[in-house]
């Protein structure tokens, strides 16, 4: 779908709260735009509905591109919860845009976690209602007393739902920086 100023609110941040929404910024002069667009299209077609694609053209929207920082086209960005977690710039061959299409249609860290019988069954309950600020207050305050080993499994499991909420989040930047001040 084509999104504009007007409508990338609606169609991307809300849409993005239920599946993943991958942007497209290119522009009509730009061969490498071209070229990818068709290889975005067809592995999101193949994803059967785990993701979405938007378009935007970076020439009618200017104040899009600045917004989200765009320097350079093929621009693609990916937005979950309201945010971007993933991006990269250029045409990457057919192989890599797969791989990348199918990581985003994957279940998300929280979602794996809230559904494992490993997990600890208070951060499981929080992320199964969707409470990531929750699981990781809890998952904090574990890390604190533990040994080094489940250190490390608390860490990862941290560090996996920050890339789930993006690395601008302001939970990401919180929970991280609180983090590193009881890792280290």
């Amino acid at each position: 779908m084509d999104v504009d100023a007007e409508t990338f609110e609606q169609d991307v941040i809300e849409r993005s709260r239920e599946l993943p929404v991958i942007v497209d910024f290119w522009a009509e002069w730009c061969g490498p735009c071209r070229s990818l667009g068709p290889v975005l299209e067809q592995e999101v077609e193949a994803a059967a509905g785990a993701v979405e694609l938007a378009k935007v053209d970076v020439d009618a929207n200017p104040e899009l591109a600045a917004e989200y920082g765009i320097r350079g086209i093929p621009a693609v960005k990916a937005f979950r919860n309201g945010h971007v977690v993933d991006e990269f710039v250029g045409a990457l061959p057919p192989e890599r845009v797969r791989a990348w299409v199918e990581g985003l249609g994957a279940p998300s860290a929280a979602d794996r976690l809230a559904a494992s019988d490993d997990a600890d069954p208070e951060v499981a309950a929080a992320l199964a209602t969707g409470d990531v600020e929750r699981a990781l207050e809890l998952l904090l305050a574990q890390a604190e007393s533990a040994d080094p080993e489940a250190r490390e499994r608390i860490r990862a499991t941290m560090v996996a739902l920050f890339a789930d909420l993006g690395a601008e989040h302001p939970t990401t930047v919180e929970y991280r920086r609180r983090l590193a001040v009881v890792l280290y």
